[in-house]
């Protein structure tokens, strides 16, 4: 025999399952990750007392003014990131949320992950220094070049990477600094032809340049979009899509002459 429900009674019993549920998106894990500004490194400078650019075989030159790579954090892949924590980052400039497969790769362990991210930066290194040994037409038998970073894995600092190795030996070509005495970031993969390509986060990058007292960023170009999304006020974007042409819109930036190209 069944007693009949009074209708209070009815939707507390409905409204269970519904609670439940809630109860459960708020503190369950979801297959996101939070990233935010990471550092950024002179790497014309030292990283925890070590030259980021050692170079043999050639004179190097004493320089002015800073090339700061960039970087976010973000949680690792086996951290929880709950509803609420997803809820708060989504609605502030200093966040991105992201899906974890977009940073990580699906399975892997976070061993496997970092021995992935070192050797996309041993990669991005030796391209590095191909380019750039190849954009001043020397020959890496006569040239040693050593690039040390700690702590930072893949290959978005390629670009800055090159462009500090040619400010180490060459400069602007014609006995000054190639950053112009300025404090310049940026980002981007390359190529040992000098290709730059794209590399995702800069939105957050720009946050962490303009913090570290940068009042230039060089963007790929294909991401001028996502950089204008949250620019910080007076810092410039430059696009760039290849080592030849960033060199000569820093060229230009420095001596007033020549074009300089704008998102």
């Amino acid at each position: 025999m069944f007693s009949r429900l009074t209708r209070p009674q009815a939707i507390a019993v409905c409204a269970l399952p519904v609670v439940a549920l809630l109860a459960t998106a708020v503190t369950a894990p979801l297959p996101f990750s939070v990233a935010q500004p990471g550092q950024t490194t002179n790497v014309l400078g030292e990283n925890k007392g070590d030259p980021v650019i050692t170079i043999s075989g050639a004179p190097a030159r004493d320089t002015r003014g800073q090339l700061r790579m960039t970087t976010i954090v973000a949680t690792s892949p086996n951290t929880r990131v709950s509803l609420p924590k997803i809820l708060d980052s989504w609605f502030r400039t200093d966040r991105a949320v992201m899906p974890r497969d977009a940073i990580y790769p699906s399975g892997d362990t976070v061993q496997e992950i970092e021995r992935h991210n070192e050797k996309q930066m041993k990669q991005s290194q030796d391209a590095a220094t191909q380019a750039a040994l190849n954009y001043l037409g020397l020959d890496d038998k006569d040239v040693k070049v050593g690039l040390k970073l700690a702590d930072v894995g893949g290959p978005s600092a390629g670009l800055l990477f090159s462009l500090g190795i040619i400010d180490k030996l060459d400069g602007d070509g014609t006995g000054g600094d190639l950053t112009g005495g300025r404090v310049i970031a940026g980002t981007g993969t390359i190529a040992a032809d000098g290709t730059v390509g794209a590399v995702g986060g800069v939105a957050l990058k720009t946050q962490a340049a303009k913090r570290d007292g940068a009042t230039v960023f060089l963007v790929p170009k294909a991401e001028c979009a996502d950089a204008r999304a949250e620019l910080p006020k007076g810092l410039r974007l430059i696009p760039v899509t290849t080592l030849k042409s960033t060199v000569s819109s820093l060229v230009a930036l420095e001596t007033g002459k020549g074009s300089v190209p704008s998102c």
